[in-house]
């Protein structure tokens, strides 16, 4: 991982919507092939590995316009669902680029497109056939949810076909986590497509993240053996009032036990919506000629997990936003905030560099909390207020990440005691560095 010189890649890519043109290596890695779509901050293009020759798929973020846009949150979020997330029904992402002005995600390539164009090419689906894709898509969504992740965009034009046919979920740019989740257990962010949009999300007192995402599935399995929307309109008022009423009429084609399924999805009230436990058990899911055997994927163990220290490890995802060729801090962080941020590597024990912290910290007559697993301290001065956060990452076996912010809620005193004291602190954990350094694991 490493920033573009000179960025002659980025001077390559088009900013128009045309095509762009074959050849074009990023980063010596990934050669560009065609444009496969254009959404409002990103392009998602079609490219193969150099190495391999494997497709991939490459979507590439202005960083202007995400800032400029109000997007930044949502790339952030996207990163870090996708971190969580590894499921045979789930686009994968492999890694993730950057250059000056640009952000790439290197992603699974679907080659089969989208399910909409499958069911626009036949018309609709035959039931076994919805099934089928209907099967992977709780898979998936039983997944996200065990991972306490809500996709709130579910919809025809977010799921995939790889080149076996099987479905694959994308586009988490709009999935909430439950630490999104509000005190009283909802969530309240009005998101989603129009005609795939839960009714409890429109009347704005908050909605459960796995209710609206089963709805949504209940409009996608219902297009897909309809050939057509459960609720459109083009005059948005009518559609949320037919939403919200739960108005929609079944094709005269469909089977009965199709017909009290997604009776159940489209439920309008959420307390009894079916569950996907429920899913599990019901007769038209479980029917067909191919009866339903669950899919036992080989989850991949997440790098991210706590070691056996105890304290937290870093992935490639988490060197992204600290190193300094690829920083995206000013992304996914308010510019205008007060808070100051360091970071050194060094190859002390995490315990150790935290009961340092805590000694220095109790000289200054500041006060220690430890956080989280141990490896972090939050310092306040005598009055309560905030000081600074310490937190340790392991790098390696050997190297840890030390990171300390520096809060200007401390005033003059705590600002003082952040220079006197925890800053040169900071410059003993670098070793024989002159100054702390940003992160650059490229230069150790």
């Amino acid at each position: 991982m490493r920033e573009a010189q000179n960025d002659t890649v980025e001077t390559q890519l088009p900013d128009t919507n045309c095509d762009v043109s074959s050849g074009v290596v990023l980063f010596g890695k990934y050669e560009l092939k065609r444009l496969l779509g254009v959404g409002a901050f990103a392009k998602v293009y079609h490219a193969t590995s150099v190495e391999t020759g494997e497709s991939v798929a490459v979507k590439a973020v202005s960083k202007s316009k995400v800032v400029n846009g109000g997007f930044a949150a949502n790339v952030e979020r996207e990163i870090s669902i996708m971190r969580r997330l590894h499921h045979a029904n789930i686009v994968n992402l492999f890694e993730v680029l950057a250059t000056k002005t640009k952000i790439y995600f290197i992603m699974e390539f679907a080659a089969g497109g989208e399910l909409f164009h499958e069911v626009g090419r036949k018309g609709r689906l035959e039931e076994d056939a919805a099934r089928f894709y209907f099967r992977q898509l709780i898979s998936a969504l039983k997944h996200c949810h065990s991972r306490g992740v809500f996709h709130r965009d579910l919809k025809l034009d977010n799921l995939l076909l790889d080149e076996n046919g099987n479905l694959k979920v994308s586009d988490f740019g709009l999935s909430a986590v439950t630490g999104q989740i509000r005190p009283d257990g909802l969530l309240h962010t009005v998101c989603g497509t129009p005609a795939y949009v839960a009714p409890e999300i429109l009347v704005k007192r908050g909605y459960d993240g796995a209710k609206v995402d089963l709805w949504s599935c209940g409009v996608v399995l219902f297009a897909l053996t309809a050939g057509y929307l459960p609720f459109n309109d083009c005059n948005v008022t009518v559609l949320y009032r037919k939403i919200y009423r739960g108005q929609f009429r079944f094709p005269r084609w469909m089977s009965s036990d199709l017909r009290n399924l997604l009776s159940r999805l489209l439920d309008t009230n959420p307390d009894t919506r079916i569950t996907i436990d429920e899913i599990y058990q019901d007769t038209w899911f479980n029917s067909g000629e191919d009866r339903y055997d669950p899919v036992r994927v080989k989850e991949i163990e997440c790098v991210c997990a706590e070691s056996q220290t105890g304290f937290n490890s870093l992935n490639a995802f988490d060197l992204i936003s600290f190193s300094t060729g690829l920083d995206m801090s000013g992304l996914f962080e308010d510019p205008n905030a007060s808070d100051s941020v360091e970071r050194v590597v060094c190859a002390a024990e995490p315990e150790i560099i935290i009961k340092r912290v805590e000694a220095v910290a109790e000289e200054g007559s500041v006060v220690v909390r430890r956080e989280g697993n141990g490896g972090a301290a939050k310092l306040e001065g005598q009055d309560g207020n905030l000081i600074g956060l310490v937190e340790v990452y392991r790098l390696t076996e050997e190297l840890v990440v030390v990171e300390m912010k520096r809060s200007e809620k401390g005033g003059e005193c705590g600002a003082k005691i952040w220079k006197d004291k925890l800053r040169p602190l900071l410059l003993e954990f670098a070793g024989e560095r002159e100054a702390p350094v940003s992160g650059d694991f490229c230069k150790i």
